[in-house]
């Protein structure tokens, strides 16, 4: 698998002929079970094919129970300067609920050993797990931030079809998901952080000023991005493509010189809906102005309709005080309902 990653890095270092790279990042799976020569071979591949700007951001996902020690030491000494931790809880409880390999004390011990050695972490929280109280929900918040941690990634618990934690509320041996325990837990999360300097700079991202995502934000401004793998899709403004799930394919394929994937090229309604979706999502909202140039004035002049009824309702709001007067953001009570409301805003 890492022979054939290598060699679709190759293969299509021709998308990326004019492009720097400014961030790589190692995820969509279990990246720290890689080796650190591993981990080397691909960044390796990656300069030698491939324009990048000096300090990339070069960001490796890791499972608690994967972090010893030995392998934190390790990465210091390898490109990775930013690790992503997916703790999602620091009670036992709660890991057994969503069926995580590891326990509330690796999840601690590994995050306090990284936190020696790497300045920029950020880990997944998750809320609205059913029976968790706000001071639960508090702890799990407080536990992060005493420990240094400057960006944390929280997402509401879904339920997934064929998953253990499906088939535990079908049986009634787990409660369901309630809306308002989610939304309670959001509030408090948003309060939180924000006493300690953290920015909401996304929904689900809240991170110290100098330590936001820069690649995620990449995503979310509607940058170029190049995805490598079994599943990866793959962004240049106007077309999306993925390579094929199957792994035994995927090798075949790039070792025959195919690239096995599909495009697809959006329309310009997907294009604006993408806008409003990302735009809405983030503190830098969504520009009428830019709208207008980018896709036309009826394009804006639906816009300006279809959110009136939000801004009544105080769940949008036009702020004043940016550089372009007339961005379009989302209040605190609407972030919660911000993709429904994102999806009445859609050009159909």
């Amino acid at each position: 698998m890492i022979k054939t990653l290598v060699k679709e890095l190759v293969l299509r270092k021709d998308e990326f002929t004019n492009d720097f790279i400014e961030t790589i990042y190692l995820g969509g799976g279990t990246p720290s079970l890689l080796s650190i020569d591993e981990i080397q071979l691909l960044t390796d591949t990656i300069y030698q094919n491939y324009k990048v700007i000096n300090d990339p951001e070069i960001t490796l996902e890791a499972n608690p129970d994967d972090l010893t020690v030995e392998k934190i030491q390790q990465l210091v000494n390898s490109p990775i300067s930013r690790l992503s931790i997916g703790i999602q809880s620091f009670f036992d409880e709660d890991l057994k609920a969503m069926n995580r390999a590891h326990t509330a004390l690796e999840a601690k011990r590994s995050l306090k050993q990284a936190s020696l050695y790497f300045d920029n972490i950020t880990i997944d929280l998750i809320y609205g797990i059913p029976n968790m109280s706000i001071e639960h929900w508090k702890q799990n918040i407080r536990t992060a931030i005493d420990i240094g941690v400057h960006h944390i990634s929280s997402y509401a618990l879904t339920v997934e079809p064929k998953t253990a934690l499906e088939s535990f509320i079908r049986q009634g041996k787990y409660p369901k998901l309630s809306e308002e325990l989610a939304l309670e837990h959001f509030n408090t999360l948003m309060e939180e952080t924000e006493k300690e300097g953290f920015v909401q700079y996304e929904i689900s991202n809240f991170g110290k000023p100098g330590y936001f995502s820069k690649h995620n934000t990449s995503y979310w401004l509607g940058k170029k991005y190049l995805g490598i793998g079994p599943s990866a899709h793959s962004f240049d403004g106007k077309f999306r493509s993925w390579n094929i799930s199957n792994n035994i394919k995927y090798i075949k394929a790039i070792a025959a010189g195919i690239l096995p994937k599909e495009d697809e090229e959006l329309t310009l309604n997907d294009r604006f809906n993408e806008t409003i979706m990302t735009g809405l999502r983030t503190i830098w909202g969504v520009s009428m102005s830019e709208v207008e140039q980018n896709f036309g004035i009826s394009y804006k002049e639906h816009l300006v309709k279809k959110s009136g009824k939000f801004i009544e309702q105080g769940l949008l709001f036009m702020d004043a005080e940016c550089e372009k007067s007339d961005v379009l953001k989302t209040t605190n009570k609407g972030k919660f309902l911000c993709d429904g409301i994102a999806s009445e805003i859609f050009m159909i």
